[in-house]
């Protein structure tokens, strides 16, 4: 199946693309800042940037319940901003601060949040596709109604334990939705060099998993076929695949020249196919907002980036003594 783009007129209201608007915009902006602190050598080892990939996070975030739960691998900023996990305690950990949401202890790849139902950024390739899928094996354990998704990337998709976890979630009829965010590259290597199959989402077919490709591109595509999925899931039908057609316009990581492609492909998709410029073009073309209004809204955005920055410089290193907090934990016997 073709990943589809919005062409007819949306039927969305304009308080839904402006939430739209400002969500994905905070993540660029966020990441943009981060590019920078990571020059700066604030922070420190790997740092995947999410720029480009704005509307899948959004789009299926706009399509989840209070309790759903995600997992995902270490391009991982932009799930954290989506689900609201706040922007100062993402930045301090990022930078590896006291005030980081995993006392500074995680990093950009180890991040996670109870309260937000977040649970990582894994940085290994492929490994957080089967802990997704026993996040949803406690869910329909607790019959609690609750669906997982669990993100993963057009690289990841060639490891084993996908489908492993595949063949479980489909044979336990798991409420786990398999997000594919296939940015093109996996790593460095076209998917066309690296896959067999040009289309991710027909692997679950040996399964008994339906899946859909669509556009990740268009937030609003993105929405319809995460409400499609999470209904699938919800009525107790197992698993659904989302292979989600998506581009970063910034290497593998900081440490990445990507010379493996074009500028001018990276600029075509920029004017072409970008996110928050379709959804900015949305709101301009509908009358639901000025070229002023959208100005302030960056105004307002850049300014609670600069201030996730300003905390995070500000917040002290973690004390010594955390090198031994959060390593074990006590559980008391439930029959005891």
């Amino acid at each position: 199946m073709a990943a589809r783009r919005t062409t007819k007129k949306p039927n969305v209201s304009a308080d839904e693309l402006t939430a739209f608007y400002k969500d994905m915009l905070l993540i660029r902006r966020f990441e943009e800042k981060a590019g920078q602190l990571y020059g700066m050598g604030l922070i420190g080892g790997f740092c995947h940037l999410y720029i480009g990939q704005e509307a899948v996070v959004v789009g299926l975030e706009a399509a989840a319940e209070e309790g759903d739960k995600r997992i995902t691998t270490y391009r991982d900023h932009g799930h954290m901003l989506a689900c609201g996990m706040e922007p100062g305690g993402v930045m301090a950990e990022l930078t590896g601060r006291e005030g980081g949401l995993s006392k500074g202890k995680g990093g950009s790849m180890h991040m996670f949040s109870t309260e937000k139902h977040f649970y990582g950024g894994h940085g290994i390739v492929g490994a957080n596709v089967p802990l997704g899928a026993g996040l949803a094996f406690a869910d329909k354990y607790l019959e609690n109604g609750r669906v997982t998704f669990t993100y993963f990337g057009d690289g990841a998709a060639n490891q084993g334990q996908v489908y492993e976890t595949f063949n479980m979630a489909s044979l336990w009829k798991l409420p786990v939705i398999f997000v594919i965010e296939n940015n093109q590259y996996a790593m460095g290597t076209a998917q066309r060099r690296s896959t067999s199959s040009p289309d991710i989402h027909t692997r679950g077919e040996a399964f008994g998993i339906p899946g859909e490709a669509v556009d990740g591109m268009d937030v609003l595509a993105v929405k319809e076929a995460g409400m499609k999925a999470v209904k699938h899931c919800r009525e107790g039908n197992g698993p659904y695949i989302l292979e989600v057609k998506t581009y970063r316009y910034r290497g593998h990581s900081m440490s990445d020249p990507a010379k493996y492609r074009t500028r001018e492909e990276v600029q075509k998709i920029r004017e072409e196919k970008d996110a928050i410029e379709h959804v900015r073009d949305l709101l301009l073309t509908g009358g639901h907002a000025t070229e002023e209004d959208l100005k302030a809204i960056d105004k307002d955005i850049k300014a609670i980036v600069n201030a996730s920055a300003d905390f995070a410089k500000e917040s002290p290193e973690p004390a010594p003594e955390e090198l031994w907090t959060d390593i074990i934990s006590d559980v008391a016997p439930q029959n005891a």
